[in-house]
Formats: C-alpha cells, sequence, structure tokens
C-alpha cells in the first residue's frame, strides 16, 4: 500500500535534518523510516565512493531505456511463436502417450476383469435358480431361509500386489465403469468409509447415497431391499467394491458383512475386496463370524513390474510417438521407480515431466509432431519447412552432429537424416524385444534390458565383431550386465524352451527379413534337438542306446544354444544402435537428467535464487528481457534488484551499504533533470518530458520498498535479520544456486 502524501512526500529540508541528525533520528516514528543511523566511517566510505564488491553490476543508464529496434521485436515474436507451437506439440505428443499407455493398462486388467464379471453372472443365477421372492417377502426384517448357505456373500478376493493405493485406484475405478457398463449396480467404498468414527452407520448412508437417492441420510437396510424390488432393478446383482480393505477398520467391515448376509438372498450382493499382500489378508482384520459369511473367489492383477514392462514397451519399444529418453534419463527413471514407491502412477508422473522438459529446453522438438505421422514424406516436406535460420543453426551445432562430423554443407541431406532416425528405432526396437524374449526363461525385467541397451558406451559394443567368439563373455561389460546374464543362461534352457524362444523371435522379427533370415536358419536345428529328445524318451531302448542317445542330445542342445547365441550377437553388432548415438537424436531424446531430477526431488531455495537472479526470464517483461546481463533496472521488481545486489557481499551485509545501493538502482544519478530554460518554446518542453525516465520515487517511498523487499528475502529463508549485537547488518543464509 502506498504511503500517504505527507509521509511519502515530506518537506526536503526537514527529511535531510531527520535523517542525518542522531537524536531526531532515534525519536522519529515515521514508519518508513527504519534504517539505523550510518556511522561516520561508512558516510565517509559512501562519499568516497570505496565499496567492498566481489561482483560489479552495472547501474541503469538513460540508454537502457530505448526502444528494441526492430530485429529485435521480430526474433521475439518469432521465439513467442515457436513456444506457443512447442506448447502445442507437446499437448499432441503426450495425449498419443497417455492414451498408448491407458489401452496397456486396459488390456493387461481385461482378462481378470472378465474373469470376474463372469464369475459374478454365474453366482447370480444361482442365486435366481433357488426362486424369486415376492416383494413383501423381499422387505421382511427376518430371513426367509435358515440355512447357513443362505447367508454367504459371494466374494471376489482382488490381489493387486501393490505397495501403495495411487494404481489401485485407477485399477478399481476402471473396474466400477466395467461392471457398471455391463448392467451391474455398483457402489464404490474406500478405507474411509469404514472408520470407527462413523461405525457401521456411516457404510450403510454411503451404499444407499449411491444406489437410491445422493441425499438420503437414513442407515436402513430396508430401503435398500425396497429400492432392489423397484423398476425392475432386481434384475441385475449388486456389486460392492472396498478397494483397500487391509486399512479398513476391521470391526465396522465385519458388521456389515454380517447385516448384509442377512440380506442375502432378498438382495444379491457381491463383493469385491481389494488386497495387497495375500489374498488371506482378511483373517487378520474380519472377526471369525465375519468370514464364516463370506463365499470368496480369488482373483490376482498382474504385478507392478509386469504393467511397466507393458507400458515400457508400448511407448517407446512400438510405434508411438517418437519421443525417447537418454540412458542416463533412464536409470533415473528406474532408480525413482524402484527407490520411491514403486508405483506406475510414479512413473507416469516421470515421464510426463521429461517429455514437458525436453519439450521446454530444444527447439527442434517441434519437429516431434511429424515423427507421429505414418506417412515419411509429410516429414521431410513440413519438419524441415519448420526450420527457421536460428533453429537451423542450432541444429548444426548439436553435439550429435558435430560428433558425426555433419557441416551446413549437407543441408540438402537434413531430410534424409531426419527419414534415418525415424525409422531408426524400428530394428532396434525388433533387438530389444528378442532379448527381452530370451530372458524371461531367467526373469530379466524390460526396464533393465531396456536402460543396459540405450547406453551408447556399452563394452558389448565394442566387442562384438565378426571375428569374435561366442564363447568370449568375459568381453561382455559387468558383472552384472543382463546380456551377459542372458548368454550364460541360454545353456539351461530346455529343448521345449529353446522351440518356444525360436517361435516367438518369428514373431517378433517377421517384418524385418534381415534378422528374421537367421532366425527361420535355426528351425531345420530345432527338429533335430526334438528328434533327438524323442528317440530319447523311448521305453524299449537298451540301457546302452539310451546312454548313446543322451550324449547326442547334448551334443545336439550345445550346439543349438551355440547357433542361438551367435544369433544374438549378430543382432547386438548389426543393429543395437542406440539413439543417442544417431545424428539429430536431440530432436526426440531428452538427456537433461539434472532438470528432471530438479523437478522430482525438489530444490526450492535454489530455484528460488535461481528465478530471484533471472527474474526476466520468467516475467517476459519488455524492459527487462535482456538474457544474460547483468544490468539492473527500476522496472524490475524489488525483490530481484536486491538478492542481484546482495550478490556484491559476502556472508554478511552491511544494511545502509545495501540500501543505499539499491536506492542507486531506483534513483539514477542521470535521472536527475537538468533546469530548463525559461526561453524554451512549449512544443520543445513537451518533447523533452515524453523522452524523459519516470519521475524517480521519494525517500520514503524508497525505504518502504527496501524494507519490504528485505523481508521477502527473509521469509524465502535467504537472509538472516540483524542481531542485537550487529544492527546494522544482516547475514545471507544461502549461497548458489
Amino acid at each position: 500500500m502506498a504511503p500517504s502524501g505527507t509521509v511519502a512526500d515530506p518537506p526536503p529540508s526537514s527529511a535531510t535534518d531527520s535523517f542525518n541528525s542522531g537524536a531526531t533520528a532515534e525519536n522519529d516514528i515515521r514508519p518508513f523510516f527504519v534504517l539505523h543511523k550510518a556511522s561516520s566511517g561508512n558516510l565517509q566510505a559512501k562519499s568516497t565512493g570505496t565499496v567492498k564488491s566481489k561482483r560489479r553490476i552495472e547501474s541503469p543508464s538513460p540508454s537502457k531505456f530505448a526502444k528494441k529496434s526492430e530485429p529485435e521485436s521480430v526474433e521475439e515474436e518469432d521465439n513467442d511463436y515457436f513456444s506457443t507451437l512447442r506448447l502445442k506439440v507437446f499437448d499432441t505428443v503426450w495425449s498419443k502417450i497417455e492414451k498408448t499407455i491407458e489401452n496397456v493398462l486396459r488390456d493387461s486388467n481385461s482378462k481378470v476383469f472378465s474373469g470376474i464379471h463372469d464369475w459374478i453372472r454365474e453366482s447370480f443365477e444361482s442365486i435366481r435358480s433357488s426362486g424369486a421372492l415376492s416383494l413383501s417377502e423381499a422387505v421382511r426384517s427376518y430371513p426367509v431361509l435358515t440355512q447357513a448357505s443362505s447367508k454367504q456373500l459371494f466374494t471376489a478376493l482382488v490381489l493387486t500386489r501393490n505397495l501403495e493405493m495411487v494404481d489401485d485406484l485407477l485399477t478399481f475405478e476402471e473396474l466400477h465403469l466395467r461392471l457398471k457398463s455391463q448392467g451391474c449396480h455398483v457402489a464404490k467404498l474406500s478405507s474411509m468409509d469404514f472408520s470407527a468414527k462413523n461405525g457401521v452407520g456411516g457404510c450403510l448412508r454411503g451404499l444407499l447415497r449411491q444406489f437410491v437417492m445422493p441425499t438420503i441420510d437414513v442407515a436402513d437396510v430396508t430401503i435398500l431391499a425396497s429400492w432392489y424390488r423397484e423398476n425392475k432393478n432386481h434384475e441385475n446383482p449388486v456389486v460392492i467394491i472396498v478397494d483397500d480393505t487391509e486399512r479398513c477398520c476391521g470391526s465396522v467391515l465385519s458388521d456389515l458383512i454380517l447385516i448384509l448376509s442377512e440380506w442375502a438372498i432378498k438382495v444379491p450382493i457381491f463383493i469385491i475386496m481389494g488386497v495387497s499382500t495375500a489374498h488371506d489378508a482378511p483373517r487378520k482384520i474380519l472377526s471369525m463370524n465375519a468370514l464364516q459369511r463370506l463365499c470368496a473367489s480369488k482373483f490376482t492383477l498382474s504385478s507392478p513390474a509386469e504393467r511397466m514392462d507393458a507400458v515400457l514397451e508400448a511407448v517407446f519399444l512400438k510405434p508411438c510417438s517418437g519421443f525417447t529418453v537418454s540412458h542416463k534419463v533412464a536409470l533415473f527413471m528406474r532408480s525413482y521407480f524402484l527407490c520411491q514407491d514403486g508405483t506406475l502412477t510414479s512413473f507416469v508422473r516421470t515421464l510426463k515431466i521429461a517429455c514437458l522438459q525436453h519439450f521446454s529446453l530444444e527447439p527442434l522438438s517441434i519437429m516431434l509432431e511429424h515423427f507421429c505421422q505414418d506417412d515419411s514424406n509429410q516429414l521431410s516436406d513440413e519438419g524441415t519447412g519448420l526450420l527457421t535460420e536460428a533453429t537451423m543453426k542450432h541444429a548444426f551445432d548439436l553435439p550429435s552432429v558435430t560428433r558425426n562430423k555433419i557441416t551446413r554443407s549437407t543441408y540438402e541431406m537434413l531430410p534424409q537424416f531426419l527419414l534415418d532416425l525415424q525409422r531408426m528405432p524400428n530394428p532396434w526396437s525388433i533387438v530389444v524385444l528378442c532379448i527381452y524374449e530370451a530372458g524371461k526363461f531367467d526373469k530379466l525385467r524390460l526396464l533393465d534390458i531396456f536402460c543396459e541397451t540405450l547406453d551408447p558406451e556399452a563394452r558389448y559394443l565394442k566387442y562384438f565383431s565378426p571375428s569374435a567368439t561366442v564363447n568370449s563373455q568375459s568381453h561382455i561389460s559387468g558383472r552384472n550386465s543382463v546380456i551377459r546374464q542372458l548368454l550364460r543362461k541360454l545353456r539351461d534352457l530346455s529343448p521345449s524352451q529353446l522351440s518356444s524362444l525360436l517361435k516367438s523371435w518369428e514373431k517378433l522379427t517377421a517384418e524385418f527379413s534381415e534378422i528374421n533370415d537367421k532366425v527361420m536358419e535355426l528351425h531345420p536345428f530345432m527338429r533335430s534337438v526334438e528328434a533327438a529328445g524323442q528317440r530319447q524318451g523311448l521305453p524299449s531302448s537298451p540301457k546302452k542306446h539310451a546312454s548313446r542317445s543322451h550324449s547326442k542330445l547334448e551334443k545336439e542342445l550345445k550346439a543349438m544354444t551355440d547357433k542361438v547365441a551367435a544369433v544374438i550377437e549378430f543382432m547386438l553388432r548389426e543393429y543395437m544402435k542406440p539413439v543417442e548415438s544417431v545424428p539429430f537424436n536431440e530432436i526426440l531424446c531428452f538427456k537433461n537428467v539434472d532438470k528432471l531430477q530438479s523437478a522430482l526431488l525438489g530444490d526450492p531455495r535454489g530455484r528460488i535464487q535461481s528465478d530471484l537472479l533471472e527474474s526476466h526470464s520468467i516475467l517476459h517483461c519488455m524492459c527487462c528481457s535482456q538474457r544474460g546481463t547483468t544490468t539492473l533496472l527500476p522496472s524490475m521488481h524489488d525483490t530481484s534488484i536486491l538478492y542481484t545486489l546482495a550478490q556484491e557481499h559476502a556472508d554478511v551485509i552491511n544494511l545502509h551499504d545495501w540500501y543505499q545501493s539499491f536506492k542507486t538502482i531506483l534513483v539514477p544519478r542521470s535521472s536527475k533533470a537538468k533546469p530548463k530554460s525559461k526561453t524554451a518554446s512549449k512544443s520543445k518542453k513537451r518533447k523533452d518530458r515524453c523522452e524523459e525516465p519516470p519521475e524517480p520515487p521519494a525517500e520514503a517511498l524508497v525505504q518502504a520498498r527496501f524494507c519490504r523487499a528485505v523481508m521477502e528475502l527473509q521469509i524465502a529463508g535467504l537472509i538472516r535479520m540483524p542481531s542485537k549485537r550487529r544492527p546494522d547488518f544482516v547475514q545471507r543464509v544461502a549461497f548458489g544456486s
């Protein structure tokens, strides 16, 4: 709030006397003159202009207020246009990735969800076969049947194997929508509904609000029975989903089961319980009476690691959006997934942040929109047309381009380079999937294989040469290398496993003839191995002949595994070309692991410091948008000015020196208007007045702005306020960004 006129604009003489006089300054109660009186030594130092500083920051001059030239304004307009366009391309690319992930998760749960629906329908028909009840019988408060079997609730125990509930919430929400679309009456309860505070009445009210009426506030199960017999509601089953059974209050859940079991024939209710540890988890929280009322069936969802591999395959190894990550970023994402919460939701969030960072940092990422297209000619025609002179220079200065010695003279070949980059992931991804199929027999995860095969400096890429032998496994990088582990495991595979591996390879390489031909050459050898195995299994064979057949089978099997290993070596040698080794890979590959780590793990103090020092890059104001300059302008934010001036000092800042530097920025020496001649014309005065910088603020207003900026720096945790022992000094708390 601006100060009043009497305070902000005092008479010059009284203000000067009040500020310089020691006795008067101690009794001055004006709110904005809060600085202590500077010592004579400090005043003398200021008069001579000697200030100790570590970094010199330029003060504003009238030339700084000059308007920008026309080329600069055109360049800024182009930058704004391409920034907006990159954001639109990001929305397109990420929407495609997100849709792909949703389809993968839906397919991974589809088989289990279909099994649950079939189980519900079969159980519902068995209940209806016992005979339909009339409305009067259905709403009676006492049971129609007294047999123990009539009081059992059909219950599905769904094992999720998740440590956190984030993924389970999405899974059960999808199950809810699927069962509802197939005609079931579905209500979904969370562990919060089964609290001891609300009791079983809160659960019943939650069910009635979802089934009968959203505004109902009565916990009466007869209302549910009456509703079920109206408007043909009895033609479909009632399903209750409890997404996290292990976090529910056991006594409340037990009471609800006992109440609903009394109405099992009148209202056929099916309970779906989500458990994360084991199928017998309800035994630990439910009472014995409640357990006896459950007729349980077991279902198991895919594990988080299996869902992760499926998402990884669909997003990075099959045609999707073209976006990918580097080896270091993949290692960080794997570490974050394994060490944080192990949820697929966190991995998807990490992937989205990486994608957004890529589009915000790389100007050429705008071309990713054309990598999503199936038409290759469209990429060469429209994709290269997006390159301006500045982006073209940036393209040929990329590290991958200079490393491959590609110069600007080869501009005509740029469309071909981009087409090669678009086609490149196909053979590489086929090789990775073939390795993954072989690694399944040793329970290798696709995430580990993906991270290792992304390494552009992998040692096996150097040692696999045409003269290399399969037995030279010591050359393969690292004791924990998945490639080394895979080749070692090949010798332990049975003939049936080798046959299954070849069939999967044949499907994967069907559209890539170079690898498919190598795979097809193995089938005759595989048939001979199978024939040797059949001869060994004959019961009428003599012992001597059986021993000879066994040795022949081992010999055939060893030769077969050597040939399979040779095919793997061929694939690695010829087609294992990571994306980081290809020219112009920066267009589609995100590499800045530091940015991703900072965005995920967070460094708020460092981010505040960097934002204060580079406020012009965030605010995008017209007067302060010159990047990379140390010039401070009065139009900048006060806190940013003050923190930039603090870089001149060490760990202790003199308040008076700091204030004088701040005042110099707000009231530049050159801004003081020179006395005008009285004989000048009115038009001349009007013209000079338009060209002059704004009128400098008053002394009280400068001090008010200074105090507010100091307080903001204190709140941000960047400085410590003066102590009683040293009232004229503040201490810097954080250094560097």
